[in-house]
């Protein structure tokens, strides 16, 4: 039966791409892609001689019903984006979406993508966390980070060279200079690099050196109050058993 897949690439290192995902591609009829040359590198590099469709944020309203139709003329798509898995802060929700309320299958295999890494080598507790992507660029901007300011869980963010610093610089108004925090930039790629500190370390290291490359900012939750000791009325054991 026809369905879409979406379908996980590579981050960075190709040996990262799954003995499945080049099955899924080689197969299905049509992929559509976030940018096709940036894909043609990796259809290249694995054989894949599928047709290629560019699908991006700036066409995803136009064809999204087209994509419907084809699946359900029989056809079997993939959906990839640039790197990483689809619809996580790349397109991929509006498709998905729609082919689910037509009745269309969608199945997402597992793989790569870059928050997960980011937040295991960050050292910073990853039991529970929140995925907040980009930040706001101008409205909502500070309103978020005043909301996040309390949020006890790990927290990830994406954010691009050019920006980081400002970034970090609102972070730390907002969540206190010393909150922990670490940075992932280009994962599993040749010059890959995690670095930990503070915020304010982190801000002094890259106003020093600008990063370069696709960078996750993984900051740690805001400390739990510590727990009002109750009061307890009786004064020791024996008070206490008197009462009962």
């Amino acid at each position: 039966m026809a369905k879409l897949f979406v379908v996980p690439t590579p981050v960075g290192n190709l040996e990262d791409m799954t003995f499945r995902a080049i099955r899924v591609l080689k197969e299905a009829d049509l992929i559509l892609a976030e940018d096709t040359r940036t894909s043609s590198v990796l259809m290249k590099h694995f054989e894949i001689q599928t047709h290629m469709q560019s699908h991006h944020k700036f066409n995803e309203h136009k064809m999204v019903e087209a994509i419907v139709q084809r699946i359900k003329g029989g056809q079997t798509v993939a959906l990839v984006s640039d790197a990483g898995t689809p619809a996580i802060s790349d397109p991929g929700f509006l498709v998905v979406r729609e082919c689910i309320k037509a009745g269309i299958e969608v199945e997402c295999l597992p793989g790569a993508t870059a928050f997960v890494p980011a937040l295991v080598s960050s050292g910073l507790p990853n039991e529970k966390f929140c995925f907040e992507g980009f930040l706001p660029q101008k409205k909502g901007r500070e309103t978020r980070m005043k909301e996040l300011a309390l949020e006890s869980r790990t927290m990830i963010f994406y954010e691009s060279p050019f920006r980081l610093v400002k970034t970090l610089t609102q972070l730390s108004e907002f969540f206190g200079k010393d909150r922990p925090a670490a940075l992932a930039r280009e994962i599993s790629k040749l010059y890959a690099e995690t670095v930990r500190g503070t915020l304010e370390e982190l801000i002094a290291r890259f106003t020093a050196k600008e990063p370069k490359g696709e960078i996750v900012v993984i900051v740690g939750g805001a400390p739990e109050p510590e727990k009002k000791k109750s009061k307890n009325k009786y004064k020791d054991k024996e008070e206490c058993a008197e009462e009962d």
